[in-house]
């Protein structure tokens, strides 16, 4: 529910559990919301098993497939279909979960929230379908204004349920961010509003996350017997590989041979399994946004695994890089290009990918499953099955695949009318003080008022 711990660092569950082979074997006839609850009731002791089945269920009847996350093969990758979601993006199969189990842990304890989060475009509008309309729950998303795509700036700024509040920052996704991060850690404003995270800090978020990864394994697995899988995932905030790093670690010995993490030109995360160092740079603005970050939020967490668990030397880490916006962890070289490998793919290479993969097997990529599919297929080893995720539908950001494939992609009847729907939306300086005022004018105080408003 607290989002950051109140000393500014993330939180992570003491110990993982293991799951052995014979375990996992009995795993194969499962759908994925039994599966989900097999995985999450491994960390989870404080919500009744009956409570939890139902709190899955509900989270993802409303996806529009029934396998939730379905498996298809194209070429010599197995790609993994995420978007098929309220808001046709990966970011759903968490925060629909998230956004139910806020619901029952409010109801609960009596308790309101106030969630504060940064987006660089899919989580925003994922977030606020998970959260819209709920009693007891007030949502602030800033995102960087006129730097997401359209689609994704509708379908975030047209849900006008009074929950909601809409900012558009000055600014990139990175100042957001660090917006956020500076509102809960002044421990006193935190407190007296409330404030919840959704962002991918949010532990509860990555244990969503781990669950397709298991999925995936079996459903590889149950066609190619004895092998072990590679998964390659685009990714800008760390959190959707750092779930693998997690699901690597829970499963039998082998099971998953390689991570193979694909950035764009915002390389952040490349050059560090590359070169050893982490560097902030400039933000560069691409056609894959979503990935267009300079300090992913869930690199602390890896960094602790990274330093041997230990969090005083995480803590001295991120101070150092809070301060110089920079790491040299060359001296961690060997253990990092274990557990990852990675490439960073430009615009160019992006558009000519998306035209290439239409062309040969008659399958529309988004910008950001290009960038995972151009890296997969540099890493694709023979008789290892690759895994790639497809985090967005392509109709999220059709300029970009229109002018790639030369064709309008087919649209989704989750986006029709909202282009032309009424937005609502607050324009905003990207400033810490005047997100904070605002935020104290439309927060949430006491569960009473919410009962008196709702």
């Amino acid at each position: 529910m607290m989002g950051l711990a109140e000393d500014g660092g993330l939180l992570l569950p003491r110990t993982i559990p293991r799951i052995d082979s014979e375990t996992l074997a009995s795993w194969s006839g499962l759908n994925y919301p039994q599966l989900a609850f097999e995985i999450m009731s491994r960390f989870i002791d404080d919500i009744p098993s009956s409570n939890l089945k139902d709190i899955i269920h509900r989270s993802y009847a409303t996806f529009n497939s029934e396998e939730v996350t379905p498996l298809v093969h194209r070429g010599d990758l197995h790609i993994l279909e995420l978007f098929h979601g309220p808001t046709l993006a990966f970011k759903d199969i968490a925060l629909q979960f998230l956004g139910n189990l806020f619901e029952y842990l409010l109801n609960k304890n009596d308790s309101i929230l106030n969630i504060i989060g940064a987006t660089s475009g899919d989580t925003g509008s994922a977030a606020i379908y998970g959260i819209r309309g709920k009693e007891r729950l007030n949502i602030f998303i800033l995102h960087p204004h006129q730097r997401v795509s359209h689609v994704q700036e509708k379908q975030m700024t047209t849900v006008t349920d009074r929950n909601v509040f809409n900012i558009a920052i000055r600014g990139s996704f990175d100042e957001g961010q660090a917006i956020v991060k500076t509102l809960f850690n002044d421990i006193e404003f935190k407190n007296k509003y409330h404030l919840g995270a959704i962002n991918s800090i949010n532990w509860a978020r990555i244990l969503a996350q781990v669950v397709y990864y298991v999925y995936s394994c079996l459903h590889v697995l149950s066609h190619e017997k004895d092998c072990s899988l590679d998964f390659t995932v685009p990714t800008g905030n760390f959190g959707d590989i750092f779930a693998g790093f997690i699901a690597r670690r829970m499963l039998p010995a082998g099971t998953v041979r390689q991570l193979v993490l694909a950035t764009n030109s915002n390389d952040i995360l490349s050059r560090f399994v590359n070169q050893g160092t982490y560097s902030r740079g400039e933000v560069k603005i691409t056609s894959s946004p979503s990935m267009d970050i300079q300090a992913a939020s869930n690199f602390e967490r890896y960094l602790y695994y990274l330093v041997d668990n230990d969090s005083a030397r995480t803590k001295d880490l991120m101070e150092e890089f809070g301060k110089n916006g920079a790491l040299d962890l060359t001296d961690y070289r060997e253990q990092i290009r274990r557990d990852f490998v990675s490439a960073s793919v430009s615009d160019e290479e992006v558009s000519s990918t998306i035209s290439r993969f239409f062309n040969e097997h008659d399958y529309i990529l988004d910008p950001h499953t290009a960038v995972g599919v151009k890296v997969a297929e540099e890493f694709k080893t023979a008789g290892v099955p690759m895994v790639t995720f497809a985090t967005a539908h392509p109709a999220k950001f059709g300029e970009a695949v229109e002018e790639a494939i030369k064709t309008v992609p087919p649209s989704d009847e989750v986006l029709s009318g909202i282009l032309n729907a009424e937005s609502k939306c607050k324009i905003m300086a990207a400033s810490s003080k005047d997100i904070r005022d605002y935020v104290t004018r439309h927060a949430l105080r006491t569960a009473k008022q919410k009962r008196q408003t709702t």
